[in-house]
């Protein structure tokens, strides 16, 4: 059974900054890639950042392209989305997903993944 488990999400003031973890044992290693994802309320689920599994490549949405760095530690089957200079438009229910294949994976379609994790909220104060 696949478990991706969300962490360090919280809220925060304009300007500042989150690390997200994604705790994914043995999951990382056996999907292509791994992604990030946030939906608000009243919105459809957004790609945010995603990161192949061989060779690390990395995919951002133009929203955060500039505020956001997504990594994947092997050693520690953990999946990372840092966040910096968050806005209050950045609030939203957070996911952390793998998709066995990588057909997707640079488009960050969340139809394209096939495991989920149960979402942690960021909330951004303006």
């Amino acid at each position: 059974q696949v478990h991706l488990v969300e962490s360090g999400g919280g809220s925060v003031q304009a300007g500042g900054s989150l690390r997200l973890s994604c705790a994914a044992p043995g999951v990382a290693r056996q999907s292509a890639c791994m992604g990030w994802f946030r939906q608000a309320p009243g919105k459809e689920r957004e790609g945010v950042a995603s990161i192949y599994s061989i060779g690390g490549g990395t995919n951002y949405a133009d929203s955060v392209k500039d505020r956001v760095t997504i990594s994947l530690d092997e050693a520690k089957n953990t999946v990372y989305l840092q966040m910096t200079n968050l806005k209050p438009g950045d609030t939203a229910k957070y996911y952390c997903a793998a998709a066995i294949a990588n057909y997707y994976c640079h488009v960050i379609w969340p139809e394209g993944f096939d495991y989920w994790g149960q979402g942690i909220q960021v909330t951004v104060s303006s």
